[in-house]
């Protein structure tokens, strides 16, 4: 894709697909320029890296999520502004695609650092990650060595699959996530969760713990989270604009539920499940800058970033 530089995400607003196209592409490849070569020895692909990260930035916004989809929207739709797809077969694409793992990562550490947040208050959540239908557990072998049999809270019914652990910065920026058997309690989780954690961190019932309270202590955060127990307290012991920041991870899982499909597990090994959510985080990573280079009232809007 050979498109001019001209610094267009210096300053957005509500774009059409082929302007978001063209902007995640020119970030893309910018950053690329400066980061050592990929590749140390072989032929180089067809597809250039900064192509296929730029499709899959590009593919979750729209709420395409399977690679296989990926590839024939873009080869239908886009075949003049990609010319190699023609020239490729989608395992060739999908591979390269796992293969970008670690480079994604990277990128999208290197948003994090061009992100207006405030690192000193955290947020930390899970939600249920299902390998399979209920009906289908028992014979169900994808990620066997990874799923496990947990309870999900909204549905009221056991399930077979993972646990994804977000914690996120104010106003609603994902800066962790692991994924965990589903029968791994929130507060062994938040260990690894909440590493480098500094200033506040907000968490519900599930990560009141004086043990894990201590740790973060020692390396200067202070966790928030009320103890569970059987009474029935007439008003929340926080005050309410503290309620409401702990609220936002709820909006920003609801995205990654609803916009970016994250309880849908296509993956059958935990090298593809890894490059799958490294795609989602980054994209939800992406629409979250455009959102703030537009101004919006709110950086998780992302419905008023692109025009249909």
């Amino acid at each position: 894709m050979e498109v001019a530089h001209h610094h267009t995400y210096r300053k957005v607003s509500a774009m059409d697909h082929n302007t978001v196209l063209v902007t995640v592409y020119c970030l893309i490849d910018d950053w690329l320029q400066t980061q050592p070569r990929l590749r140390a020895r072989g032929r180089a692909p067809r597809l250039k890296d900064s192509e296929v990260l730029t499709m899959e930035v590009v593919g979750e916004l729209l709420s395409i999520e399977t690679e296989s989809g990926l590839f024939k929207y873009f080869r239908r739709h886009y075949a003049a502004w990609f010319p190699q797809m023609r020239h490729i077969t989608r395992t060739t694409f999908t591979r390269q695609m796992a293969n970008l793992r670690w480079m994604k990562e990277r990128l999208w550490q290197h948003l994090l650092s061009q992100l207006d947040m405030d690192p000193t208050l955290s947020v930390v959540d899970s939600f249920p990650v299902p390998v399979c239908r209920f009906a289908r557990a028992y014979r169900c072998k994808r990620l066997r060595a990874w799923a496990a049999w947990g309870y999900d809270d909204v549905l009221g019914q056991r399930f077979l699959g993972l646990r994804a652990h977000v914690r996120i910065a104010f106003p609603g920026v994902i800066t962790a996530l692991a994924l965990y058997p589903a029968n791994e309690h929130d507060r062994w989780a938040a260990e690894d969760l909440l590493v480098g954690a500094q200033g506040w961190v907000l968490g519900d019932t599930n990560y009141w713990s004086p043990t894990l309270r201590d740790t973060l202590a020692r390396q200067g955060a202070i966790l928030l989270a009320p103890r569970k127990t059987s009474v029935k307290r007439e008003r929340h012991p926080w005050p309410p604009w503290l309620t409401q920041a702990r609220r936002r991870v709820e909006t920003v899982i609801g995205q990654l539920v609803e916009r970016f499909h994250a309880k849908r597990v296509w993956a059958r090994t935990p090298h593809h499940l890894c490059s799958r959510w490294l795609r989602k985080i980054l994209c939800h990573t992406f629409a979250v800058f455009l959102c703030q280079q537009a101004e919006l009232a709110s950086p998780l809007q992302f419905a008023l970033l692109m025009d249909d």
